[in-house]
């Protein structure tokens, strides 16, 4: 009986061959392909520290991690940069910034929407002058009344107990105990409205005078451009 033959040595290894020159390939594709990308990378890190020393390395420490870095390639040229991250309160400090500039904005649309001329500004800010002053000589007139009508309710307190020294005086009356009373609160309530009115005619001027300056800087930022 024939026994079969034993495929030759060299019909097994060519399939091997092959294989092992498509894996040499393949590494060698990974590898340049490695290559390029660590040439792509950065190969440092720039940041700063708490004292202000300049720092470079492969990583940068958790703790220098919020503040701000500059990623540089192999050559040292800056490819990259992250800003430092802001804190709450700087947060709410750029944020109040905002709304600021925001309602300046508004402002001075409303200024030059509102007004032609600087005497247009003036002439409102007399009329609310004049009515601020009108309430304060009301005010003024009316702490007056109530001044003259607590000296003649103090006058009448004198006829009795504990003010009068006649032995047979009798203890004051509640209703003029109460109207004396009622009388230097109202007395006090108008002095401080009073102040408050001094307080507005003084802020009336001070936010007419401010339009009236921004008010000239916008027409001529307006005269310059045109």
């Amino acid at each position: 009986m024939m026994r079969p033959k034993p495929m030759s040595q060299t019909t097994d290894t060519m399939p091997r061959l092959a294989r092992a020159a498509k894996l040499s390939f393949a590494l060698l594709w990974l590898c340049a392909w490695g290559a390029a990308c660590r040439a792509e990378n950065p190969a440092a890190y720039k940041w700063v520290d708490d004292q202000g020393v300049v720092h470079y390395g492969d990583r940068i420490p958790p703790q220098y991690s919020q503040k701000e870095s500059t990623l540089l390639n192999k050559e040292g040229v800056p490819i990259g940069h992250k800003d430092a991250t802001k804190s709450a309160a700087e947060q709410a400090a750029e944020a109040d910034a905002e709304a600021q500039l925001a309602r300046q904005k508004q402002h001075d649309s409303f200024l030059l929407a509102t007004y032609t001329s600087v005497k247009d500004i003036e002439q409102l800010r007399d009329e609310r002058l004049l009515q601020v002053k009108s309430q304060r000589v009301a005010a003024e007139q009316y702490v007056t009344t109530l001044s003259e009508r607590l000296a003649a309710l103090q006058a009448r307190a004198q006829n009795f107990k504990p003010y009068s020294t006649r032995p047979d005086a009798h203890r004051m009356p509640d209703d003029l105990a109460e109207q004396i009373v009622h009388t230097i609160n109202d007395i006090r309530t108008q002095r401080a409205a009073l102040s408050l009115s001094k307080e507005e005619e003084v802020k009336t001027q001070v936010q007419f005078q401010a339009d009236i300056d921004r008010y000239k800087e916008l027409r001529a930022a307006q005269a310059a451009v045109h």
